[in-house]
């Protein structure tokens, strides 16, 4: 019996998919199913008509119930260098990749429910803001902070030279960071509230609920993402600062 046959997926329609696994919206946008207006035919139908194969797609699917990973490494106990690496290859590129995702489907929903649910137009104001908060915040790491801590910890192994900086201490920009990701949280932190923690409402279209779903999603990865950040690569920024 194939995974296909297994998941009982492909007797039911996308729309249906949809609606119960709003994770599995991410995954018809990627191979071009249509989830919404085209959405009532079975997905082994939609899969045919888009030439792409039912069980990778079910695959897929499985993967994106999973959520984002939860980062179970010990990263107090690993060099500095590391943890930017894996803060930027994973965590920044995320919020890159699912900002403009939920860009769209913001627009999308407030073009469709915006005239009469207010607190939509609402929660796509924040996202523009929280848009504009993490695009400016995530360069200044990459290509100010990041390289300087970094930086002193091969200066720390005997590697290389102190870095040149154009701050006193690295407080500084380590200070204006949390105070940018404090931001950050507030206006997740008023979405969730404008949502009623990320529920839709009854009969929901597949768009709205993968939206809700999407923001609640990049509001976890962000928890993991600022906890590396706040309590981990900080700290110990500073404190190997002050014992060079």
């Amino acid at each position: 019996m194939t995974t296909a046959t297994m998941s009982g997926h492909e007797a039911k329609t996308v729309r249906e998919i949809a609606l119960e696994e709003p994770s599995s919206i991410r995954v018809f946008e990627a191979y071009g199913i249509d989830y919404c207006c085209g959405g009532r035919k079975p997905l082994s139908e939609a899969c045919m008509a888009q030439n792409v194969d039912l069980e990778d797609v079910i695959s897929a699917l499985y993967e994106a119930a999973k959520g984002p990973v939860v980062d179970s490494a010990d990263w107090n106990a690993r060099p500095l260098g590391n943890l930017v690496e894996h803060i930027v290859t994973t965590h920044h590129a995320y919020v890159k990749r699912e900002l403009p995702r939920l860009a769209v489907l913001a627009e999308k929903v407030v073009n469709r429910h915006g005239d009469t649910q207010a607190h939509l137009p609402k929660i796509r104001k924040a996202l523009g803001e929280l848009d504009a908060e993490l695009t400016s915040h995530l360069m200044k790491e990459e290509v100010v902070l990041f390289p300087y801590i970094v930086g002193m910890e091969k200066v720390a192994k005997g590697e290389a030279e102190k870095p040149r900086a154009c701050f006193a201490t690295v407080a500084s920009p380590i200070e204006m960071m949390m105070e940018e990701h404090d931001k950050a949280g507030l206006l997740l932190a008023e979405m969730r509230r404008l949502s009623g923690d990320f529920v839709p409402p009854a009969g929901a279209c597949p768009t709205y609920c993968g939206f809700y779903q999407g923001l609640k999603e990049f509001e976890k990865d962000l928890h993991q993402h600022i906890h590396l950040e706040n309590n981990i690569l900080f700290p110990k920024a500073i404190e190997m600062e002050k014992r060079s």
